[in-house]
């Protein structure tokens, strides 16, 4: 049984609410972050480790005794092209081994729409698509319980969302489209609850006109 998750971005815009959510729904999530994150307040008393996610000694220490990781990092805009080969690539291949080697076999990653393709514009910055399906490879062959999310434009919107319908799919069925980064942390929790999501790329969009699904009856 799941209940101890830890989070890495947990101080992101997608990362804080996917902590929120593991609260709401009765997990005990363990916070991965940089040392000079800043958490919303709410967040402050949750059990906490700062750390470089590529110092190895300190990220197994970290997920000793947890039962999933959702890796919610992701390069932020920048002039440093080489954002999204460390975040979205090597810094997911450093979690991935550390699962590997401390046993925490369950693994959720929050990735991109369009993840691998190369004529995007999206790839002006640092090649993101293509670092970020290198991610993707990288948790598929690691032999861990793995489902890989895969949100479209994401939205700050809070209002209402929990009345829109999401519109899932398998890997490369859906190009453009948004969803509110409140919905893709339910998508994430609900990952841990849905076995049938192991093994599996999901795409997700919403839209307040789509008939509302559980991940569980879309997977059905």
């Amino acid at each position: 049984m799941i209940k101890r998750v830890a989070v890495s971005g947990a101080s992101g815009k997608t990362g804080y609410r996917v902590v929120e959510e593991l609260l709401e729904e009765g997990f005990e999530p363990r916070l991965l972050l940089r040392p000079d994150s800043v958490l919303p307040d709410q967040l402050s008393s949750c059990h906490q480790h700062r750390l470089s996610l590529f110092d190895q000694q300190a990220l197994d220490q970290a997920l000793q005794g947890v039962d999933a990781l959702v890796i919610a990092t992701g390069a932020r805009p920048s002039v440093d092209l080489s954002g999204p080969m460390r975040v979205d690539a090597w810094s997911v291949k450093s979690q991935v081994e550390s699962c590997k080697r401390v046993g925490v076999s369950r693994v959720i990653l929050v990735s991109s729409l369009c993840a691998g393709r190369w004529r995007h514009p999206l790839n002006l910055f640092g090649l993101i698509l293509v670092w970020k399906r290198v991610g993707e490879r990288t948790l598929e062959a690691s032999g861990l319980d793995w489902t890989v999310i895969r949100p479209g434009g994401l939205s700050e919107r809070e209002d209402n969302v929990a009345a829109e319908g999401i519109r899932w799919s398998d890997a490369d069925q859906q190009e453009s489209n948004s969803i509110p980064r409140r919905l893709v942390a339910r998508c994430c929790v609900e990952a841990l609850q849905v076995p049938a999501s192991i093994g599996r790329i999901l795409e997700v969009t919403s839209d307040p006109e789509l008939p509302q699904r559980s991940m569980q009856q879309a997977l059905a």
